[in-house]
């Protein structure tokens, strides 16, 4: 005889989400490491909020609800709201009951601007950067440094003279018709007026032009961790520049160290200046530039040179994951600050995943 679906009402339950996340998963590793972080936070959070008035969403769940949408490629704050009412992984992780509600998705965004005023992501950030080296998990002489193009929440359409000169009534407000054959366009005459930090950049020679961020990566090279990552401008010295400054800020010391590179950093003033900064510059030969490679054969023929030739490309594998899994590729957000606040949240998921695996293979 054929079952009937019974329609279920109502039930009372003892199982709580702890009991639903089985034992082996990886965000159970994740989730003290997390925790410890945002525990050491607590004082600065102190400083965020008033001692007065309607509790608002912890700090704290806001910031690892960031780290889920990373591990999980959530594409958007509003549909991690949607699912945080079923998923018991994610209310597991951020300490929710199954009978709590899930916060709306605009406590996100009116949260957004305490977390920029404070520097809290950098903060988060810059502390599981400490703990891995508290761990000793990372390396205090060899590191890597690259960069790479994050898309704009901006469309070309967008991009328009400075002038007004553009501005004519489009046929469809929503969705115009541009036509953009002959026209010249430049950072130095146009600009997007939806977010007119962007710049027009492209990838390589034959690619297409694209309004982007300059992404910036600063990696040891023992484990491959981030240590620091940057959102700039994109402009054609924005990577030497930005490498030089990560650096300088980040690798303090008297102690000479090494800093691998691909062939886009072989420069005579960014050799010079690395040298200068006690820095031995391990980027790859570029003998096709004139005047061949600004490298001294010593350097060249080092073995430790060859070393960081193969370790530096484990930063693609970084990029990779940012772009792919954490959903980087394009930004959500208008404005360098804003970006830059969501890369601080993206690096820290990646060296917190990281960590999970560095951890168990320790033990």
């Amino acid at each position: 005889m054929r079952g009937e679906a019974e329609r279920q009402i109502g039930m009372l339950t003892l199982v709580t989400p702890e009991q639903r996340v089985r034992g082996d998963h990886p965000l159970r590793r994740i989730k003290p490491l997390a925790d410890a972080v945002l525990k050491d936070l607590s004082p600065t959070f102190e400083k965020m909020y008033s001692s007065t008035g309607r509790p608002s969403i912890p700090p704290e769940r806001l910031l690892k609800a960031s780290l889920l949408m990373g591990f999980y490629t959530v594409r958007s704050e509003r549909l991690f709201c949607e699912q945080l009412d079923y998923n018991l992984l994610f209310r597991w992780f951020l300490d929710m009951g199954l009978d709590e509600s899930s916060f709306d998705h605009s406590s996100f965004s009116r949260n957004r601007a305490r977390l920029l005023e404070h520097d809290v992501a950098r903060e988060f950030f810059a502390r599981i950067v400490g703990h891995a080296q508290d761990l000793g998990l990372m390396s205090d002489d060899h590191f890597t440094v690259d960069a790479t193009l994050i898309e704009a929440w901006a469309s070309l359409k967008s991009f328009k003279p400075k002038d007004g000169s553009g501005d004519n009534p489009p046929d469809d407000p929503g969705n115009p018709t541009v036509n953009f054959h002959g026209e010249r366009r430049s950072n130095a005459s146009h600009e997007s007026t939806t977010d007119p930090e962007a710049r027009l950049a492209r990838k390589g020679a034959g690619k297409e032009a694209k309004l982007c961020y300059s992404g910036h990566a600063l990696m040891e090279n023992r484990n491959g961790l981030l240590v620091d990552f940057q959102i700039v401008e994109a402009n054609g010295t924005a990577e030497r520049r930005t490498a030089i400054a990560m650096v300088d800020q980040n690798l303090p010391g008297a102690s000479r160290i090494t800093v691998g590179a691909d062939k886009a950093y072989d420069t005579a003033d960014f050799v010079a200046t690395c040298r200068a900064l006690n820095v031995t510059p391990h980027v790859a030969a570029n003998d096709r530039r004139p005047g061949g490679s600004a490298l001294d054969r010593r350097t060249l023929r080092h073995p430790g040179y060859a070393i960081s030739q193969k370790k530096r490309k484990r930063v693609e594998e970084i990029f990779g994951w940012i772009k792919t899994v954490a959903n980087f590729r394009r930004t959500r957000y208008r404005g360098r600050e804003l970006t830059q606040l969501a890369a601080y949240l993206v690096g820290a998921a990646y060296n917190l995943m990281r960590l999970a695996k560095l951890t168990v293979a320790a033990a």
